[in-house]
């Protein structure tokens, strides 16, 4: 499985914390895996149903577990139109950081590591990763269980494995849900989760599950759905997978004088902290203990707004969910549960409206630039094919679009 491909957590996380079409930004990357260039897709369900055991069958799964696991099967339409109509995320870092990263939100939070601490403690112990930043995952996908999905799982899988849109995404996530099946941790008729497969209290794929289920309760059994210590060490051991390295900042606020070189901003390589703290560049805590790790200066609304340095184990963040902005509250989130203050937002300029970005992106591509699709996403592709506008223009490269530099262009 590719690790950038291989979630779509924002699928119900955000359908949790906004209740807006922002739940789907990642779902098109669900669980890819490397597959063989021809997977069979469509058809009639029985016959193809019929495939999918003797695949199962084939990797070790007892004849009698797949028919269980497979009875009932049936095609559930909006799993399909979901995936066909998935929303896509055009809120601002202070607009959806301040949705998400709120008060009752940070204290229940506290709360729930206060009630775990002997689970948060056993997971930095064996894994590595602190309480605040898997409890900010925890909340940010299901607001700590409160809204896993609704789909049964099973049908779910079944239905976008013979889509032939992305089978080669989801069915190997089909056969370890059998496989889930045969361990007793998955209820064919019963478990349910995000329309894109995804299961529990921090929306976790099937293979992902086998691969880095934890039982937590002692109970013999990974259950996502009920079980929060399950739920808290398999985010961590996964989390740990994704990269994450103990004692290493994931972000950190701070402030930028007026001078900059400002087309060395964002996910770009290159810097590291120590260099940004030469130009400038002040942590807001006043630690620059962490001047030695390669760090990015990201600016989600321009030089005028918040700013953070972002330090490698941000990467693992962008493994998780690769929507900047919702990567960015994340990281954000975990620091203000571990005692940060509110971010300072400064003031930054007005962004352009949906009309404005496709507008702005479409001048770009004429340009030359590659910003991938039309769709009105300030994502990566747009903000560096920016920077070298502003760049060329003479204005301060901050990849940030304002009506002033569509106009200028």
């Amino acid at each position: 499985m590719t690790r950038t491909a291989r979630r779509a957590l924002a699928s119900v996380a955000l359908l949790a914390l906004t209740a807006s079409a922002a739940a789907a930004q990642t779902a098109a990357s669900t669980g890819a895996k490397t597959a063989s260039p021809a997977v069979a897709c469509g058809g009639d369900l029985a016959t193809f149903l019929q495939g999918v055991k003797a695949e199962a069958v084939a990797k070790g799964v007892p004849a009698d577990v797949a028919d269980r696991a497979l009875a009932g099967a049936a095609i559930n339409e909006k799993v399909l139109s979901r995936d066909r109509t998935q929303g896509v995320f055009k809120q601002t870092f202070t607009e959806f950081s301040k949705r998400t990263v709120s008060k009752s939100r940070l204290d229940i939070g506290q709360q729930k590591m206060k009630d775990y601490a002997d689970v948060f403690a056993r997971a930095e112990k064996e894994f590595g990763v602190p309480a605040p930043v898997i409890t900010a995952f925890w909340a940010m996908e299901t607001d700590f269980g409160a809204v896993q999905g609704d789909f049964n799982t099973r049908d779910a899988l079944v239905t976008l494995s013979h889509d032939c849109r992305r089978p080669e995404m989801f069915r190997p996530q089909l056969i370890a849900a059998i496989e889930m099946v045969q361990q007793g941790d998955l209820d064919p008729a019963t478990t349910t989760g995000a329309w894109a497969g995804e299961i529990g209290q921090v929306q976790m794929l099937p293979e992902d599950i086998i691969a880095y289920g934890v039982d937590g309760d002692g109970d013999g059994h990974v259950n996502l759905k009920k079980s929060s210590p399950d739920a808290i060490l398999t985010a961590a051991k996964f989390i740990q997978s994704l990269g994450y390295k103990a004692g290493q900042p994931v972000i950190q606020e701070v402030s930028v004088p007026e001078q900059l070189p400002w087309e060395k901003t964002g996910l770009q390589p290159g810097m590291k902290a120590s260099d940004w703290f030469a130009l400038g560049v002040k942590p807001r805590n006043g630690d620059t203990a962490f001047g030695n790790l390669e760090a990015s200066l990201v600016l989600p609304q321009g030089r005028k707004g918040v700013a953070f340095l972002t330090y490698p184990n941000f990467n693992v963040y962008l493994e998780w969910n690769q929507s900047f902005i919702y990567t960015t509250s994340a990281a954000y989130f975990a620091t203000r549960l571990g005692g940060a203050p509110t971010y300072e937002g400064g003031n930054p300029e007005p962004g352009l409206d949906d009309t404005g970005m496709k507008a702005l992106q479409s001048k770009l591509q004429t340009l030359g630039h590659d910003v991938g699709k039309i769709d009105g996403i300030l994502g990566s592709g747009t903000r560096a094919a920016l920077q070298k506008e502003q760049l060329r223009l003479g204005r301060p490269a901050d990849g940030w679009a304002t009506l002033e530099l569509l106009n200028a262009l």
